[in-house]
């Protein structure tokens, strides 16, 4: 599937390219960027071009985030684990932003788009998140976001359904 750019008030949103491999070094060499995720931190380009092939050939889609006045990468956010069973389809979301970035609504300005690309493109019916228990930042961007817990295991488990226009 084709995914389009999204230009947001300060952001350009574009699929992540091999192009991108240095940027994207940068960004997931930071600690505090990779500290929740599955992945330690990136030590050369090699890892970065892993991450990104990862994502090319992956179901659903990672988005670059670029700051509209500097082209300067400041996180990513996209699609993973794209499954329909049973008639439904489902994706779990992830993302990710640098820390002198946080705090100011970039992500939240992000993932409203990417609600159109799951829900309106990809036909979603309903998006799935996951944070470690200790990431209290990303739990409560996802309650503002309207998404619901769903349980706790390990982590704790997220979702958003098609619909969710209707409970904000």
């Amino acid at each position: 599937m084709k995914y389009p750019n999204i230009e947001t008030d300060r952001m350009i949103m574009r699929e992540l390219t091999l192009e991108d491999v240095e940027a994207v070094y940068r960004h997931f060499s930071i600690p505090e960027v990779t500290r929740f995720m599955d992945i330690d931190a990136c030590k050369d380009l090699r890892e970065a071009e892993e991450i990104i092939a990862f994502h090319i050939e992956d179901s659903g889609c990672r988005y670059g985030l670029f700051i509209k006045e500097d082209n300067n990468l400041i996180g990513t956010c996209g699609f993973h684990c794209w499954v329909t069973e049973d008639e439904e389809s489902r994706a779990e979301i992830g993302f990710d932003l640098s820390p002198s970035y946080w705090g100011m609504g970039f992500m939240q300005e992000a993932l409203n788009e990417m609600f159109h690309i799951g829900f309106e493109l990809m036909k979603l019916d309903y998006i799935e998140a996951t944070t470690e228990i200790e990431n209290i930042q990303s739990q409560l961007l996802l309650k503002k976001m309207k998404f619901k817990q769903e349980g706790l295991k390990d982590n704790l488990m997220y979702f958003i359904l098609r619909n969710w226009k209707e409970f904000i």
